[in-house]
């Protein structure tokens, strides 16, 4: 996967307002996996599209009602099917963690990028998105020297008692795994 001007090539583009500039563009240096369902437990539909881009219909489910006025985004979207969205550059600020604390330093959005799993915490996630994920990995330690994969966190390791995503399905184990193989065969290229 490649990554020019800050947007990975293979991904589909969708724009979202909610991001903004770094406090320091160069510091870059965790990456957090989250994970997101609209409405919850249910998969498919572009309402993820519509919550990052601002245009969620409150009419068109009753959670979305408690929901769609929230300003949120991540710089991607793993679907269940492997496709990728990309909603925030990756040298900009996205809106993902809230509040947040990674080795005592708050404000995790300003140093980090966030993906989102289509997925929640009660199901396990794709073989699809596990292997994207190793896949797009690589090349933001690749773009981005402050990212290391000690520096990859879930949701609930930044707001411990607020957040619970990825999630007990998430197998880290498997990433790790699945990582080391790709960066190999990044390196062997």
């Amino acid at each position: 996967m490649d990554i020019h001007q800050h947007k990975l090539k293979v991904a589909k583009q969708l724009t979202s307002p909610n991001c903004d500039d770094r406090p320091d563009p160069d510091d870059i240096s965790l990456l957090v996996i989250h994970c997101i369902s609209l409405p919850p437990e249910k998969f498919g539909d572009d309402y993820i599209d519509q919550l990052f881009c601002n245009g969620l219909n409150p009419d068109d489910h009753p959670y979305f009602r408690e929901i769609y006025r929230l300003r949120v985004s991540a710089h991607m979207l793993i679907r269940r099917d492997g496709s990728l969205v990309q909603y925030v550059p990756f040298d900009r600020r996205a809106w993902h963690a809230g509040v947040s604390c990674y080795q005592g330093r708050e404000r995790c959005n300003d140093f980090s990028i966030g993906i989102e799993l289509e997925g929640s915490i009660n199901q396990d996630y794709t073989d699809e998105q596990y292997q994207h994920l190793a896949e797009l990995i690589p090349a933001l330690l690749a773009n981005y020297p402050g990212l290391s994969p000690e520096r990859i966190v879930g949701h609930c390791d930044i707001a411990p008692g607020r957040k619970t995503d990825p999630g007990p399905t998430f197998d880290w184990q498997r990433l790790r795994m699945s990582l080391k193989g790709a960066m190999t065969q990044r390196r062997v290229k």
